[in-house]
C-alpha cells in the first residue's frame, strides 16, 4: 500500500457520483420541507404569476459559531486558529429542489459566476439567483483545503451541494480527504484525526470544499485535516497540502510518520486555501524552514496560498504574510422585490488594515502611499456578508441551527476557497504566490479585470473607507473575469 493510500480516507470504489445517487433518494424530502414565500409560489390554478415576485424581508437567525470566536492559545504556542464563518438561517426558506431556485436571493454558484463575469449569460447584469443557472466550468491541477479536525460527511455533503446547483460531480479521484497524521502532529499515536465536538469546523470544511469546487469543478480537491486548530498541527497540514498539490502524494512515511518531500521533478501546481487565522505574532516573520507556522511555510513552488482576512476589524495571520493572497469581504446588495443586483460595497465586518510585523512587499509598491512601510490587507475580495451570503450544505448540527442542513454562510471563509478556485480556473499557476500577487496589483486599475469597490466603509469605528483604487476594506476590489488572476 502506498503512503498516500494509507493516509487517505477513501470511500471504497464508489465514486462521488454514486454517493450522490444514493443521496438523491432523500433529497426531495428536505427540499420540499422548506416552504417558499406565498408570493413566490404559483397562484391558485397553477399558472405562474407574471408580476415580479415580492420577497418578504430576510427574517432569520444570525449565528456566530464557537469556532469563529477568539481561541485560547495553549502554553508554548503562538496561535490557536479560529474559523471565519457566520451563519444566517432564513426562517422557513431553503433552495428549491431544481433550478430555477425561485424564492431566494442568497447566492448560488451560478449567480456569483454571472456576477463576477466567469460565465456568459442573458441574466447579466442582474445575475438573479432565482433564475441564473449557468455554473462555472474548467479548472485543473489541485486545490488543497487546510482545516482542523475531521469531517466524516465531507464527500456526501459535496455531492448533495453539487446536485442541487448543477455543478459537475467530482469523481473519487477528484476529491480526497487526507489526514495530516505526521509524527509531529498531536494525534499521530491515535491513528486518526478527531472530529470537532462542536460541529463548527465541519461546517467550515463543507463550505470550503463546496465553493472551491464550484469555482473550479475540474480541479482535484484535497481536504487536508489537521489534528487541531493549534499552529503546530496546522503547520503540518500546510506542508502535507503542499506535497499533495505539487506531486499528488502526502509523502508521510507509513512506518515512522516522517514527512518527506516531493521528488525534484514534480510538476504539479495549484492552490492552498486557509479560511482560518489568529492574532499576529513576532515569530511569524522568522525564516526557519517552516519549523513553526511562519512565513516560510508558504513558499512551496508552483503553489499559490490564499487565506481569509478575518471577520472583524483589524488583521490576522496568516493572511498578513507576504507569501499569501489575503481574501477580504464585500456585501452584495439585491432588490428585495426582484432579487436583482443593486450594488456591491465593503462588508463592514471584514478584516483589513496594516500588519504590525510584515514589511511592505515589493508588489505593494504601487500602494505605498496608503499602506506605508508595512504589509496592507486585503489583496482581493469576494461576497462575504452573511446577510447576502452563499448556500452551503452540511449534515453536522451547529449549536443554534438544529435540523438545518442548508445554511446561508458568510464571512471571509467564503472568500478564501472561492478565490482559490477562481485563481485555479484562471490557469496561470505561477511559480510563487508573490508572482500571483504581482499580477493582481499590476491589473488593479483595469476595469475589465477588477471591479473597484469605491463606496462604503469598514474597520475600527468604521474608520476605513472604500475609495477609488486600493483600500483597506476590499484591496484592489473584486474579480471580473479570469484575466489578471
Amino acid at each position: 500500500m502506498s503512503d498516500s493510500s494509507k493516509w487517505m480516507k477513501h470511500f471504497g470504489a464508489v465514486s462521488l457520483a454514486a454517493w450522490a445517487a444514493i443521496l438523491c433518494v432523500g433529497i426531495a424530502a428536505p427540499a420540499a420541507a422548506q416552504k417558499l414565500p406565498a408570493s413566490a409560489a404559483a397562484p391558485e390554478g397553477g399558472a405562474p404569476d407574471s408580476s415580479p415576485p415580492r420577497y418578504s424581508s430576510a427574517k432569520g437567525t444570525l449565528i456566530i459559531p464557537q469556532s469563529s470566536t477568539r481561541q485560547a492559545i495553549p502554553k508554548g504556542r503562538h496561535l490557536a486558529a479560529h474559523t471565519n464563518i457566520q451563519i444566517f438561517l432564513p426562517h422557513a426558506l431553503g433552495p428549491s429542489e431544481t433550478p430555477p431556485f425561485t424564492g431566494m436571493s442568497y447566492e448560488t454558484p451560478a449567480s456569483l459566476a454571472c456576477h463576477y463575469g466567469f460565465v456568459a449569460t442573458a441574466q447579466a447584469p442582474n445575475c438573479n439567483p432565482n433564475s441564473t443557472t449557468v455554473t462555472p466550468t474548467g479548472g485543473s491541477g489541485s486545490i488543497a483545503i487546510v482545516d482542523a479536525y475531521d469531517d466524516p460527511q465531507a464527500a456526501g455533503d459535496l455531492a448533495w451541494f453539487s446536485l442541487q446547483f448543477g455543478v459537475p460531480l467530482p469523481s473519487t479521484a477528484q476529491f480526497q480527504v487526507v489526514w495530516a497524521l505526521t509524527a509531529a502532529s498531536s494525534c499521530y499515536g491515535n491513528g486518526y484525526v478527531p472530529t470537532d465536538p462542536t460541529g463548527d469546523w465541519e461546517v467550515e470544511e463543507s463550505l470550503d470544499i463546496e465553493w472551491s469546487h464550484a469555482m473550479a469543478p475540474n480541479a482535484t480537491i484535497y481536504l487536508v485535516e489537521a489534528c487541531s486548530n493549534v499552529d503546530a498541527d496546522l503547520q503540518q497540514a500546510v506542508l502535507v497540502a503542499a506535497n499533495l498539490v505539487k506531486c499528488g502524494a502526502s509523502h508521510i512515511d507509513p512506518n515512522t510518520g516522517a514527512l518527506g518531500a516531493c521528488p525534484s521533478n514534480s510538476t504539479g501546481a495549484g492552490e492552498i486555501s486557509m479560511s482560518w487565522g489568529g492574532d499576529e505574532y513576532a515569530a511569524q516573520t522568522t525564516l526557519d524552514s517552516c519549523a513553526q507556522l511562519d512565513d516560510s511555510c508558504f513558499e512551496a513552488p508552483h503553489v499559490v496560498y490564499v487565506a481569509s482576512a478575518g471577520d472583524s476589524p483589524g488583521v490576522e495571520y496568516p493572511s498578513t504574510s507576504p507569501n499569501v493572497v489575503a481574501a477580504g469581504g464585500t456585501t452584495l446588495r439585491r432588490s428585495q422585490t426582484t432579487g436583482n443586483f443593486l450594488e456591491e460595497t465593503p462588508w463592514v465586518s471584514a478584516g483589513g488594515g496594516q500588519s504590525a510585523y510584515e514589511a511592505r512587499p515589493v508588489y505593494q509598491s504601487s500602494v505605498a502611499g496608503i499602506v506605508g512601510a508595512y504589509r496592507g490587507v486585503p489583496d482581493l475580495s469576494f461576497d462575504a456578508d452573511p446577510y447576502t451570503g452563499v448556500w452551503v450544505y452540511d449534515t453536522f448540527q451547529v449549536a443554534g441551527a438544529a435540523d438545518s442542513t442548508w445554511m446561508v454562510i458568510g464571512g471571509t471563509s467564503v472568500a478564501a476557497p472561492a478565490l482559490a478556485g477562481i485563481i485555479n480556473r484562471a490557469g496561470h499557476f505561477y511559480v510563487f504566490t508573490s508572482y500571483e500577487l504581482s499580477e493582481i496589483y499590476d491589473y488593479q486599475h483595469i476595469t475589465t479585470t477588477y471591479t473597484d469597490i469605491a463606496t462604503g466603509y469598514c474597520g475600527f469605528y468604521m474608520g476605513f473607507s472604500g475609495v477609488a483604487g486600493w483600500d483597506f476594506c476590499t484591496g484592489v476590489g473584486v474579480p471580473r473575469g479570469y484575466v489578471g488572476k
